[in-house]
């Protein structure tokens, strides 16, 4: 297995593994998602489907294209995580924020309400897991695997260069 393999099973593993831990969190201690949270899982489950999209694309232009997908969603899951923190927690409503419009627009609350309906305001919603806001704990999943895509774009960019370098010799 090679490392751009790796780290997109590791992505992918991630991503999912974020979810988990945010279900498991709202159905076994009872932390109920306000709609930026349900937001996020969307973007964590959207990174990890381009992961795998990447898998079995297996070219450097696979890899460019799901890559600059992933560090997008990433940089869209770090900016929805600081927005939670930073705006919406201080509101008493998340009525009809973006978050709660993009989830329903796409129907995912009623088709997957088991993982995309917000039961909770932002401010209720606000939860410490060893101390740290949970958003925050998001937040850096998102930069870890933005930069894990950026990484692997990179790579697969100097591998492009090296290989013309060499055709041109």
């Amino acid at each position: 297995m090679n490392s751009r393999t790796l780290v997109l099973l590791a992505i992918a593993a991630a991503s999912l593994a974020a979810v988990g831990a945010a279900l498991v969190s709202q159905y076994r201690f009872d932390m109920q998602p306000c709609p930026w949270c349900v937001l996020q899982r969307l973007i964590f489950l959207a990174i990890a489907a381009l992961a795998f999209v990447a898998l079995a694309w297996c070219s450097r232009v696979g890899t460019l294209v799901c890559g600059e997908g992933m560090l997008t969603l990433a940089g869209c899951g770090a900016a929805a995580a600081l927005w939670q923190h930073f705006v919406a927690a201080a509101s008493a409503s998340c009525n009809l924020t973006l978050a709660e419009r993009i989830i329903s627009t796409l129907g995912l609350d009623e088709r997957w309400p088991e993982v995309f309906t917000a039961y909770a305001s932002c401010a209720d919603a606000a939860t410490r897991l060893l101390g740290v806001p949970y958003e925050f704990w998001s937040l850096a999943l998102y930069v870890m695997l933005g930069g894990a895509a950026l990484r692997l774009m990179l790579v697969a960019l100097r591998s492009s260069r090296q290989n013309h370098a060499t055709r041109l010799r």
